[in-house]
């Protein structure tokens, strides 16, 4: 499969238009025009958590709303239903396409039996999925991140930000996606200082059972590192996330967010002041780039990945205390420039 690099693209704002639509969980369309094609417009189907996560289904509506901007078209955005099956999601997908939705996207790994379905069905539409690299198909693009590249910076900076030499690592599902996290944070820890000890938890075995989507169990993981001496709390958990900042801010110590800027996140304004910085993936830029694909007429396929060469995952430096902190700085840039280089090969598992 080929890898395709990604384009940024700035565009001026258009109305929307909140509106219905009949397949599995609620959707919001934005008004405008079809393409040039007779395409709708880019179509996102969300992941557990739905839209108001402040992470990663936030992230691919912001390039949802980018898109729609830029091209004028309508955009249509579905929320996930509890208890859903893959063929509650492929009759989503299809819905969309359908409708003349292109591109469609599936937000999250658990789409891929959906989105290979969808595919085969509609092989004149462009299908994406978010964080798969699984699905072989001329119409399906695999969006894909180096998530384990940023996990390592944010480990970087946990390990020189601790005073207790304790930090602590959520996960909010036990999978290998979340693994990545996990094995970047604790080496990047691990090489900048051998003393600090991680602890590390996951809420759930399966997806099913809350994971990404329970704040109560974030806050709880949270609160019994931070018992066990952590300072540092860095949460991959999507919505429980959430529970992971507020713990922390309860007992001032510090957190690192996942996937967006969490410090921006106006829903967790209130416990910014705890949020050292994010280890963001851009999403928003892959859902956006792949719809800018599709509207160009050359759409993307096959593995599409994001790294820290490609800058679509990084370490967010909004907190003044993080960005000001120049023995810190100093430190990440170092270890991203060995990353970069081949130097430092950060494990995935």
């Amino acid at each position: 499969m080929r890898r395709i690099s990604r384009i940024t693209v700035a565009g001026a704002a258009t109305a929307s238009l909140a509106l219905a639509l009949s397949a599995c969980g609620s959707t919001s369309t934005s008004a405008g025009s079809s393409d040039s094609k007779g395409n709708k417009g880019l179509a996102i189907a969300y992941d557990v958590g739905g839209k108001g996560d402040q992470s990663f289904n936030d992230a691919a509506y912001a390039g949802l709303e980018k898109a729609q901007k830029d091209f004028g078209y309508e955009t249509a955005d579905v929320e996930p239903t509890e208890g859903e099956t893959d063929a509650d999601k492929e009759q989503r997908l299809v819905s969309l396409a359908k409708q003349g939705y292109n591109p469609v996207v599936g937000v999250g790994y658990a789409y891929a039996p959906a989105v290979k379905g969808a595919a085969k069905k509609f092989p004149d539409t462009t299908f994406g999925i978010v964080d798969d690299p699984t699905i072989n198909a001329k119409n399906v693009a695999d969006l894909v991140f180096n998530e384990e590249q940023a996990s390592y910076l944010a480990g970087v900076a946990a390990a020189k930000s601790t005073k207790s030499k304790v930090v602590g690592f959520v996960g909010g599902v036990d999978i290998p996606l979340i693994h990545k996290f996990q094995a970047g944070f604790a080496q990047g820890v691990k090489d900048t200082d051998p003393k600090v000890k991680v602890l590390s938890q996951y809420l759930t075995q399966t997806a099913e059972e809350g994971g990404f989507a329970s704040p109560d169990k974030g806050k709880t993981a949270a609160e019994g590192q931070i018992e066990k001496k952590a300072d540092v709390v860095y949460a991959a958990a999507g919505l429980s996330g959430q529970g992971v900042i507020e713990a922390a801010a309860t007992k001032k110590v510090w957190a690192i967010g996942v996937d967006s800027d969490q410090y921006e996140q106006a829903a967790l304004a209130k416990y910014k002041d705890s949020i050292l910085t994010s280890a963001m993936k851009d999403v928003a830029q892959a859902v956006y780039s792949l719809a800018k694909s599709v509207e160009d007429g050359k759409p993307e396929t096959g593995i599409v990945r994001g790294d820290l060469k490609t800058g679509e995952v990084s370490l967010s430096d909004s907190n003044p205390k993080f960005a000001d902190d120049a023995e810190l700085q100093e430190a990440i840039k170092t270890a991203k420039e060995k990353i970069i280089s081949g130097e430092i090969k950060v494990k995935s598992s």
